[in-house]
C-alpha cells in the first residue's frame, strides 16, 4: 500500500492493538449502556486507491528516496495537483485526512529546489511545521536545505535560514511580523521563490482567514518587487468550492483537485446522545449528562481495550476535564493505566507539546484528549478511534477529525458525542444533515476595513504604496487608504503613500484576533508559568474565582491583573466549574441590506455591541447544577461588527394573543444562534446575540445575531443569505425537543448573560411562525 509522505517518516514504530480493532469496537458498540446512547451508526465503506505514474519531470533521486520511504507510486489526485503546480497553475488539493496531500506539493517543491529555486511553506501551527520538517529531513536529500523559522528559532539560526535555506517552514504570524517587514534581508531567497505552500487552508476562515488573505497579498507585492510571481499550492480538508475559497484567500485564480484517490479502511461513525439525569437545572429543565463526562468514560473504555484513541474536545478546559475523568476511571482498574492518558492543547509550553506528540507516535500514550490543535495535520498515524466531544463547528472539521482514525487502512471508529445544545441535538437526530450533505465553503472577508487598514499600513511601511498596488488589496482599498491619510497614519506623496509613525506598522494587525497581549497564568506559590490565555478570553476563563485546569490539575484564580496581563492561580480541587455571565447592549449603526417578509423585516448591517462580564456561576462538576453566583468588576468591551436581525411590529405581536414577547424573542435568539453554524462556517462561540421586546433603533421587537469579531467575519451575512432555511431549522429544533418548557437542547444557552431568564419555548414557536409566514422558500 502506498503511504503519504507525512506518515512514512514520522518516527516511532506503532505497536498494533492486542486484538483486532474491528472486533473490539463492535463489542463496545453492542454494550447495552452504549446502545441506549447511540442514535445512529453510519457505516462508511472502505475505498480502493487509484494509482498514477510518477510525473516525468520529478528528479529521479526524489522518486528513489520516496520509494525507499514506502511510496511506490502516487495517487491520482497527488499527480494531478503536482502537474498543475509544475505547469505554473496555482492549485488547491482538497481531499480527506491521510490522503497524502503533502506529496502533491512536495513533488513540485523539490523539483524547484533541485533547479535552484526556493520554497515557502506556511502552516497555522508550529507543531505542523515541525512535523513536516521531520518528514523532509527523513528523505536525506543533500540538495534540500530545510528549516523552520518561527518564534522558537534562535537569532543565530535565523541568520542561517535567511542565507542558506531553500525550503523554509513558517507560519502566517512570522511572515506578517518578521519576514515581510524585513524583506530586504530575505532578498536572495525571495528572488528565487517558486512556490508558496499553504497547508491546512480550510483553517483560514473568519477574521483569521481574512488577515492571512491580506498577508498573502503583501507577500505577492513584495515578490513582484524582486521579480518573482510564486505559484500557490494549497492543501485543505474537503470543502465546498475549494477553488473559489482558495482564490479569495490568495487573490489569484486557483484550480481545484478534489477527487480523493487514496484508499480508506471502513469506518463506523456513531452519533451519541448523553442520557437525561434525574437532576433538574434552571427553571426545572431536565439535565443531560455532560458530553465531557461521556467522552471521559468512553475514552477510558477504549484505553482499557488498548484501542488508541484521540478525543477532540471544544475547549482547553474540556480537554483537561476529559483527560482527568478518564484517568480517574482507569485508576480504579489499574494504577498503571492513568499514565497512558494525557491532555493536549494550546497554551502548553513548547516542550510539553513536543513530548506529548512523541508519546502519541510511540504509543506510550493510548488515549489523548485534545483541542483542535491536533486537528491541523500533526502526524498521528494509525489511530484506532476518534471521539468528537461536541459538534466541531463545520462538517469539514468533523471529517478532518474523524479521519485521524483508520489512517493505516484498518477499520476504525468515530463517535460524535452531542453536547446539550440545540445544534448538537438537531444533528444526532438528523443524520442526513451530516452524512447526506456536502461540506461547507470557507467564509472569509478580506475587504473588512478593520482587517484591511492595518495591512495597508504594514504594506506602506514595507514599500511605499502606489495606485497600481491598490487593486491587489481589493475594491475598498482606496477608500480605506484615504481614511488612513485623514487619520495621519499614512502620508500621500507623488511616489505613493508612506507610513508616518515610529511604531512598527506590523504591530497594528493582530492576525489571530487575540485583541491584546496574552494573559500569563502563573502559580502564585511558586511563580511557575502554567500557560497563556488570549486577552478577550481572560474575562471569561481566568477571572477572579475561576476554576482553571492544566495537565489534569485544578487551580482557582486568585487575582486577574489585566494591566500586567497576569492571572495568579493556586492549586485546588473544587467539585465545581465556573461560568462567566455578562450583559450586552447593541446599537444599529448602518443597515446595509433589508428585505420584507410580509409584516416582518429581515436586515443586515453594522452594529456596535457593548459587553461586560458582571458575575460568574458555580456549577457542580458532575451534574451542571448551579451552586451559586458571585459578582465581578471587569471593564466593558466594545465591538463594532456586522449583524443580521429580524423584527416584528406590534400588530403582528398582538395577533399572537397573550405571549411573553421578551421571553419568546430571547428563546428564539438562543436557538437561532445554536443553529447558525449549520449554515455558516462558524461555531456558536464565533457569534453572539441580543433580543428585545422593543429596540430603540427599530421601535419593534428585534432579534440580533452578530459576528463576535471586530468589523465582522462574514457569518451574519451568510445567515442573512440563508435566513429562510436557517430560521425554519431553528423552529424545527424547538418544536422537536421533548422538554416541556425549554432546556439546553433547544432554547437554553451556556453563553447567556441573563441566566437563561426569561425564556418562553411555546412563545418562540409562535414568533417564528409569524416571522416565517411569508418568508421565501429555499
Amino acid at each position: 500500500m502506498t503511504q503519504a509522505i507525512d506518515t512514512s517518516t514520522s518516527g516511532g514504530e506503532r505497536t498494533p492493538p492486542s486484538r483486532p480493532t474491528g472486533e473490539v469496537l463492535r463489542r463496545l458498540l453492542a454494550e447495552p449502556r452504549n446502545r441506549e446512547r447511540i442514535t445512529h451508526v453510519e457505516n462508511v465503506p472502505a475505498r480502493e486507491g487509484r494509482h498514477a505514474d510518477w510525473p516525468s519531470w520529478v528528479p529521479r533521486l526524489v522518486v528513489d528516496r520516496l520509494r525507499h520511504a514506502g511510496i511506490s507510486e502516487p495517487w491520482e489526485h497527488q499527480a494531478q495537483a503536482a502537474d498543475l503546480a509544475h505547469e505554473g497553475t496555482s492549485v488547491i488539493v482538497a481531499t480527506g485526512t491521510a490522503s497524502g496531500k503533502s506529496l502533491a506539493y512536495l513533488l513540485p517543491a523539490l523539483d524547484a529546489v533541485f533547479s535552484g529555486g526556493t520554497v515557502l511553506y506556511l502552516s497555522p501551527t508550529k507543531a505542523l511545521a515541525a512535523d513536516q520538517l521531520r518528514a523532509l529531513r527523513g528523505l536525506k536529500l543533500a540538495q534540500l536545505r530545510s528549516s523552520t523559522f518561527d518564534g522558537d528559532t534562535s537569532a543565530e539560526d535565523r541568520t542561517w535560514v535567511r542565507q542558506y535555506a531553500n525550503y523554509v517552514l513558517t507560519n502566517p504570524d512570522m511572515l506578517h511580523r518578521t519576514m515581510l517587514p524585513g524583506h530586504a534581508r530575505w532578498a536572495p531567497y525571495l528572488r528565487r521563490l517558486r512556490y508558496v505552500i499553504v497547508d491546512e487552508a480550510h483553517g483560514y476562515r473568519g477574521v483569521f482567514g481574512s488577515h492571512v488573505a491580506q498577508v498573502l497579498r503583501r507577500l505577492r507585492r513584495i515578490c513582484a518587487r524582486y521579480g518573482t510571481s510564486p505559484v500557490f499550492v494549497l492543501a485543505s480538508a474537503t470543502a465546498s468550492s475549494p477553488g473559489a475559497s482558495a482564490s479569495r484567500l490568495t487573490g489569484v485564480p486557483v484550480a481545484e483537485v478534489g477527487d480523493d484517490a487514496s484508499p480508506r479502511g471502513a469506518t463506523s461513525f456513531a452519533l451519541w446522545e448523553p442520557p437525561l439525569t434525574e437532576l433538574r437545572g434552571e427553571h426545572d429543565a431536565p439535565i443531560r449528562r455532560t458530553a465531557t463526562a461521556e467522552a471521559a468514560d468512553l475514552l477510558a473504555d477504549l484505553v482499557v481495550e488498548d484501542v488508541q484513541t484521540l478525543a477532540f474536545v471544544r475547549s482547553r478546559r474540556g480537554a483537561e476535564s476529559v483527560a482527568l475523568g478518564a484517568k480517574r476511571a482507569l485508576a480504579e482498574i489499574s494504577p498503571s493505566l492513568p499514565a497512558q492518558v494525557a491532555a493536549y492543547r494550546a497554551g502548553f509550553l513548547p516542550e510539553e507539546r513536543r513530548a506529548l506528540e512523541k508519546a502519541l507516535r510511540s504509543r506510550s500514550l493510548v488515549g489523548l484528549a485534545s483541542t483542535n490543535a491536533l486537528e491541523l495535520g500533526v502526524d498521528v498515524s494509525g489511530l484506532d478511534s476518534v471521539i468528537i466531544c461536541g459538534w466541531p463547528g463545520t462538517r469539514a472539521s468533523l471529517w478532518q477529525q474523524a479521519g485521524r482514525a483508520g489512517r493505516a487502512g484498518q477499520d476504525a471508529l468515530a463517535v460524535l458525542i452531542a453536547r446539550d445544545d440545540p445544534l448538537d441535538t438537531y444533528l444526532v437526530h438528523h443524520p442526513s444533515a451530516i452524512f447526506g450533505t456536502p461540506v461547507e465553503a470557507t467564509v472569509l472577508d478580506p475587504d473588512n476595513p478593520y482587517v484591511l487598514a492595518p495591512h495597508l499600513c504594514a504594506a506602506a511601511a514595507e514599500l511605499p504604496l502606489t495606485e497600481n498596488d491598490l487593486s491587489m488589496f481589493g475594491p475598498t482599498a482606496l477608500e480605506v487608504v484615504s481614511d488612513l491619510v485623514r487619520r495621519g497614519m499614512l502620508r500621500h506623496r507623488p511616489a505613493g503613500w508612506f507610513w508616518t509613525k515610529r511604531q512598527r506598522a506590523s504591530e497594528l494587525a493582530d492576525i489571530r484576533g487575540a485583541g491584546g497581549p496574552p494573559v500569563q497564568v502563573v502559580e502564585e506559590a511558586t511563580g511557575r508559568l502554567l500557560g497563556t490565555v488570549d486577552e478577550p478570553s481572560a474575562h471569561t476563563t481566568v477571572h477572579d474565582g475561576a476554576v482553571y485546569l492544566h495537565q489534569g490539575e485544578s487551580y482557582v484564580v486568585r487575582t486577574l491583573d489585566l494591566d500586567d496581563s497576569v492571572a495568579l492561580v493556586s492549586a485546588a480541587d473544587p467539585d465545581y466549574t465556573t461560568t462567566a455571565r455578562d450583559v450586552t447592549d447593541i446599537t444599529i449603526l448602518e443597515t446595509l441590506r433589508s428585505t420584507s417578509w410580509g409584516e416582518a423585516e429581515l436586515c443586515f448591517g453594522t452594529v456596535e455591541v457593548t459587553r461586560q462580564v458582571v458575575s460568574y456561576q458555580m456549577r457542580r462538576l458532575a451534574s451542571g447544577q448551579v451552586l451559586g453566583e458571585h459578582p465581578l468588576s471587569l471593564p466593558p468591551r466594545t465591538l463594532r461588527t456586522r449583524a443580521v436581525w429580524w423584527t416584528l411590529p406590534e400588530e403582528a405581536l398582538a395577533a399572537l394573543g397573550d405571549v411573553d414577547v421578551a421571553g419568546s424573542a430571547h428563546a428564539a435568539e438562543h436557538a437561532s444562534i445554536g443553529l447558525l453554524p449549520l449554515f455558516a462556517t462558524c461555531d456558536r462561540w464565533d457569534i453572539g446575540g441580543v433580543s428585545t421586546a422593543m429596540h430603540p433603533d427599530t421601535s419593534r421587537m428585534t432579534v440580533f445575531v452578530y459576528d463576535g469579531h471586530e468589523g465582522g467575519a462574514g457569518f451574519a451575512e451568510r445567515g442573512y443569505e440563508r435566513a429562510g432555511a436557517w430560521l425554519r431549522s431553528t423552529r424545527e429544533v424547538i418544536a422537536a425537543c421533548e422538554c416541556e418548557y425549554g432546556c439546553p437542547s433547544c432554547i437554553q444557552s451556556p453563553k447567556c448573560g441573563n441566566g437563561n431568564d426569561p425564556l418562553d419555548k411555546h412563545g418562540a414557536l409562535d414568533l417564528l411562525d409569524a416571522l416565517l409566514k411569508q418568508a421565501p422558500q429555499e
